[in-house]
C-alpha cells in the first residue's frame, strides 16, 4: 500500500509493472464533479498544449497541487470528469509514505 488515509482512501501498487490503483470509499455516489478518472502523462504540459491544438477544451491548464502532482482537468463529450496528471516519483513514493 502506498497511501492510506483513515478508512476512506487508499493507493495500491499492482504486483506487476508500474501501475497503481487508487480507490475512495464513499457512503453515497457523488454528484457532478465527484467522480474523476485520472490518466498520468509523462510530459503533461506538452500533452495539454497538443490536445488544445486539436480542439480539446480544458477546465484548467496544468497546475501544481499540494499533494505534489501537476494536474489539468477536462470533460469528455459525455460530461465525465477527466484529470490528466503528472506525479512522477510522488505517485509511488510520496514523501509521506509510511
Amino acid at each position: 500500500m502506498i497511501v492510506h488515509t483513515h478508512d476512506s482512501y487508499a493507493r495500491l501498487e499492482l504486483p506487476h509493472g508500474d501501475a497503481t490503483l487508487s480507490i475512495s470509499k464513499v457512503n453515497q455516489l457523488p454528484q457532478g464533479d465527484g467522480i474523476k478518472i485520472f490518466f498520468e502523462c509523462d510530459d503533461l504540459d506538452k500533452k495539454v498544449t497538443y490536445l488544445k491544438t486539436q480542439g480539446v477544451l480544458f477546465k484548467n491548464d496544468p497546475i501544481d497541487q499540494s499533494w505534489l502532482w501537476r494536474e489539468a482537468h477536462l470533460y469528455d463529450p459525455d460530461g465525465n470528469h477527466l484529470v490528466l496528471y503528472r506525479a512522477g516519483e510522488n505517485r509511488k513514493n510520496p514523501p509521506w509514505r509510511k
